[in-house]
């Protein structure tokens, strides 16, 4: 195991180089290794440098400028590199259970050098580990020794060729055989094959698959887990009856091997089956915990809340590194000015802060919400190990998975949108290959889709929030959940009955002020989902037809505003809790305002349909306290970014190196790709621009 990095706070968090960004630095409201501190603790910081150290003296991670690398390298390298996360063994089984935050922390940190790999061990680890651990029975535990130790490398095999999102028609079997005592996994045509897979395409040796359960008799229990064997380890070459293979190149996050596999008629023992919802006796009876169909497949899909939480914190991971690239690089590249003689960094514009720091404000809140969403996960599996079978914990349940289910849209769309300002906002050279927006745009692609469809995935939240209310008209239920999230809703009526009434921008600036929107807002949807849904019944709609007919312009826009709320709601707490340091208060109470704000700031039109606004000064106050906010940060921008970004090595962009010397950076890694550095020597200039160049040699 590494040891971790030792020393004291200078060491853990040392001075930046001098240079350009100097003066933004002096001119930042706060210290940023106290927001460091505060915002990790020292152990998690000590954590990360350890990791990133780790990264950076190992010449199996080294960066290669300019080294276009075949699909076949790419995928082969992060296997490799995968395979020495596992030997460093930075974090144990036993540490994920005592301080299980170093697990998303451990998964950002790989995320931040590339994300293939972080999705790559991620895969293996959690989402193929957590299935078995959480799925399966204390006969399933050898297998968690085997996943850490890398004997088995996993993959979680759900999609189809022919059906994603819909998990009920999945279409791959497995029948029971008494007489042998084993299970008969089938694909019974191509459109059953398993796709999209990943780790499935060139490395993976065990998979689990998701097969509609039948026992003798031809009765069908509907989908399960099993643990499948699809490649020899010692030779990677597939088992008897598997057809397996890769995909080919994607648009994005290529040193991923995505794959497919077809089964015929391959043999399994019974216990493989992953038997913690349901159970085959030897005889082939089936037995269950579950007597509720519906609650036994929402548990057998427990594993994908644990999937998007972990994509909701890569697509932070995305949206950090883009904020420090192009924040650094604002607050260097000057344009016009006052006066021809002076120029002045593009951010002090305020068209530049209010396209940046609104995503920079998100980094922050989003990033905190998807630390405490894991917590409640963890809460969550623990009772699932445990055997908690309550009401509570069924509840949970339901609650992760709704939050979850938006999360994920909400965090994945964020950063999509955040990545391409911040490319557009660094002009020509933010569209340069070398300075990485466009390879975090790309690899952040796939998290709009993977683990479920966004938009599909939200009508999980608005269903979630129709139950709730539909049990409160039928049954005169309260607004109850675990994690206190719709308790609000209790006070329905009343909240409805609001109205927007500040009147000044000094007013305004005050996550509070949006919180109390966000609940009129959130109310003023359900009850228009609500009744949207009932007259298309009324009106001879299926409920399938009444759904869909309700989803664009009313399910769609609640279920997002009710995860914006939740995390605008957690956000306004961490930033106002009394353990907050007194120099800290201010400029994370902007930033929670500025995300509060901007968020609602999307929802105009709604709020003045609804009749929650009204009158032109609603929505100029709104819009002015987004852009106070803004330039109130604008000078704490480039500490805020210190914070968040990973060393030089990781972010890897010449604009957004923690030293600032902009030109030079780009100068020197635009010579190096184009290999001039050596026939240097006929240039004019030589003798004056040997030193820079030597410089740069040594430093690239």
């Amino acid at each position: 195991m590494v040891p971790p990095v030792e020393g004291s706070d200078a060491a853990l968090l040392p001075e930046f180089p001098r240079g350009p960004l100097d003066a933004y630095r002096a001119r930042a409201s706060f210290s940023w290794k106290e927001l460091a501190l505060f915002t990790e603790g020292e152990d998690m910081l000590r954590f990360k440098k350890t990791i990133f150290s780790a990264l950076e003296n190992d010449p199996l991670f080294a960066r290669s400028p300019g080294a276009d690398l075949s699909l076949e390298k790419y995928r082969e390298l992060t296997f490799l590199r995968c395979k020495r996360i596992f030997e460093y063994d930075f974090l144990s089984v036993e540490d994920m259970f005592k301080s299980p935050l170093k697990v998303p922390a451990l998964i950002q940190c790989l995320g931040m050098y590339d994300s293939s790999l972080a999705v790559k061990y991620l895969l293996h680890s959690l989402v193929f580990g957590s299935a078995v651990y959480s799925s399966g029975s204390e006969r399933h535990l050898t297998y968690i020794q085997k996943i850490f130790s890398m004997e088995i490398f996993g993959c979680f095999a759900l999609t189809e060729l022919s059906h994603g999102s819909n998990t009920k028609a999945i279409r791959t079997t497995a029948h029971y055989d008494p007489a042998t005592k084993e299970f008969i996994i089938h694909s019974p045509d191509f459109e059953a094959a398993k796709f999209w897979v990943g780790n499935m395409g060139k490395t993976a040796t065990h998979a689990v698959v998701f097969a509609k359960l039948h026992v003798p008799g031809d009765q069908c229990h509907g989908l399960h887990p099993f643990i499948v064997q699809i490649r020899d380890p010692k030779t990677l070459l597939p088992m008897p009856g598997v057809m397996v293979g890769d995909m080919g190149k994607k648009l994005g996050q290529n040193g991923l091997d995505n794959g497919f596999a077809m089964f015929h008629k391959v043999r399994v023992p019974r216990q493989s089956l992953l038997n913690r919802m349901g159970d085959v006796t030897p005889e082939g009876s089936y037995v269950s915990p579950f007597k509720d169909v519906r609650q036994r497949f929402g548990v057998s899909l427990g594993g994908l809340s644990s999937g998007r939480v972990s994509i909701l914190s890569l697509a932070v991971v995305n949206l950090k590194l883009a904020m420090a690239i192009a924040l650094r690089f604002s607050a260097t590249r000057r344009q016009f000015g006052p006066t021809e003689e002076e120029e002045i960094a593009v951010l002090e514009y305020p068209m530049q802060q209010c396209r940046l720091l609104p995503y920079l404000a998100a980094a922050y809140a989003l990033d905190h919400f998807s630390k405490s969403l894991f917590l409640d996960l963890v809460e969550f599996q623990r009772g699932l190990a445990s055997g908690d079978r309550s009401a509570r914990q069924a509840e949970l349940g339901r609650e992760i998975h709704a939050l979850a289910s938006a999360s994920k849209p909400l965090a994945s769309w964020t950063a999509q949108q955040g990545i391409q300002e911040c490319r557009e906002a660094c002009g020509g050279h933010g569209y340069l290959a070398m300075n990485r927006l466009g390879v975090l745009r790309d690899d952040n692609d796939p998290n709009c889709t993977y683990e479920g469809d966004n938009n599909v995935l939200l009508q999980q939240t608005s269903n979630y929030l129709l139950g709730l209310l539909a049990h409160r008209v039928q049954d005169g239920g309260c607004f109850r959940s675990p994690l206190k999230s719709v308790d609000f809703l209790d006070a329905y009526p009343s909240i409805l009955d609001q109205k927007f009434e500040v009147s000044s921008v000094a007013d305004c600036l005050d996550s509070a002020v949006a919180l109390a929107a966000y609940k009129w807002l959130v109310c003023y949807l359900l009850r228009e989902t609500y009744q949207k849904l009932n007259q298309e019944k009324r009106s001879g709609s299926s409920d399938f037809e009444a759904r869909n007919n309700c989803q664009v312009s009313h399910g769609r826009p609640l279920a997002l505003a009710f995860l914006e709320l939740t995390v605008v709601q957690r956000f306004h707490e961490h930033v106002h809790q009394p353990c907050v340091p007194p120099s800290l208060r201010a400029v994370l109470g902007r930033l929670s305002a500025l995300y509060a704000l901007w968020s609602l700031s999307r929802h105009a039109a709604l709020l003045y349909r609804g009749g929650y606004f009204s009158g032109e000064q609603a929505g100029e106050v709104l819009e002015s306290a987004v852009l106070a906010l803004c330039s109130q940060l604008k000078d704490d921008a480039v500490a805020l970014v210190d914070v968040i970004a990973p060393p030089d090595f990781v972010l890897d962009s010449p604009i957004g190196r923690a030293d600032g010397e902009l030109y030079k950076n780009l100068w020197g890694a635009v010579l190096q790709e184009s290999k001039v550095l050596e026939r240097a020597s006929w240039w004019p200039e030589f003798s004056v621009n040997k030193p820079v160049i030597g410089s740069l040699k040594s430093k690239l």
